[in-house]
């Protein structure tokens, strides 16, 4: 077969009653110039079983692997490093991909081959019904004007499942596979200053929001620091001042879980250590009005 152009890797655990929703969005589009990889993550349900039942007899550019569990950055991984294609994208097992996604991301690649990276829109789904359209911010700067505009400002949102990545790009900067919550932003971070980036405004997937998303789950402190470290690690020097902030921003996320949880000991010693790190950071109203409520100034 020819290399396919786009490689679709879908990392799946536990997700058995929702993984036919992803696989429809994509076979439904495929083509000669597609792959869909899925890499089953150590499931517990019936995702083995759904992927028997459901690829039975199909036939195309259609790669299943099952692996002891591992996290999603190492599933991720896993269907990188099979993958063949010039570009990935990386499709979580509860999303979907909207009908004419991939013919927007041929066009765009088509349109600015020396891209590495493409962004396109996405449509949020919130719980109660409630859709939110997104569309991406452009992407231009020196290295620490964009990891600034990331990681500290919140102006340039990447998101799996709507974002194309040129897959030499993910070769040399996997997922860190120690990290079982955030592993995606050391990446996204790395491939901000190391490629240039094409913008796709119309929406490409819809992006399912819920309460058991690994992104509200806890982290202790050694996870944070890891996860900073991951980050900066790859970074030019001239983002490294940018540690500090970036520092006190996620002591400041995992101070907020530790309320939600009713943890206040460690919510109160996770706050002290965001203030120490960047006072600017830390004594936003958002957070200080919480941080008096516990009595920790």
């Amino acid at each position: 077969m020819p290399e396919p152009l786009i490689s679709i890797v879908i990392p799946a655990y536990n997700y058995a009653s929702l993984l036919p929703r992803a696989l429809d969005s994509v076979l439904c589009q495929m083509a000669d110039d597609i792959e869909l990889i899925i890499v089953n993550d150590g499931s517990t349900d019936d995702t083995r079983e759904v992927l028997d039942t459901y690829l039975a007899g199909r036939e195309g550019n259609i790669t299943v692997v099952h692996q002891a569990n591992a996290g999603a950055g190492s599933a991720r991984n896993h269907g990188i490093r099979l993958a063949r294609g010039e570009y990935a994208l990386m499709l979580d097992a509860d999303d979907e991909l909207l009908a004419d996604a991939l013919d927007h991301l041929r066009e765009a690649v088509r349109a600015h081959p020396e891209a590495g990276l493409v962004l396109g829109g996405q449509i949020s789904v919130y719980p109660d019904g409630r859709e939110r359209v997104r569309t991406p911010t452009p992407a231009v700067g020196t290295p620490e004007q964009l990891i600034r505009r990331y990681l500290l400002q919140k102006k340039i949102s990447i998101s799996h499942c709507c974002t194309l990545f040129r897959r030499d790009l993910l070769l040399a900067r996997p997922y860190p596979e120690s990290l079982r919550s955030a592993e995606d932003i050391p990446v996204f971070a790395y491939l901000l200053v190391n490629a240039s980036v094409a913008l796709v405004s119309a929406p490409l997937a819809r992006i399912h929001k819920h309460p058991d998303s690994l992104r509200h789950s806890r982290v202790d402190e050694e996870g944070v620091e890891e996860g900073i470290e991951e980050v900066f690690s790859h970074l030019p020097s001239a983002c490294q001042h940018l540690r500090s902030r970036y520092s006190a921003q996620c002591y400041l996320s995992v101070f907020r879980a530790a309320l939600l949880a009713k943890d206040y000991p460690a919510a109160r010693h996770y706050y002290l250590r965001s203030l120490r790190l960047s006072p600017i950071q830390a004594l936003r109203w958002s957070y200080l009005r919480k941080a008096l409520k516990l009595g920790t100034l």
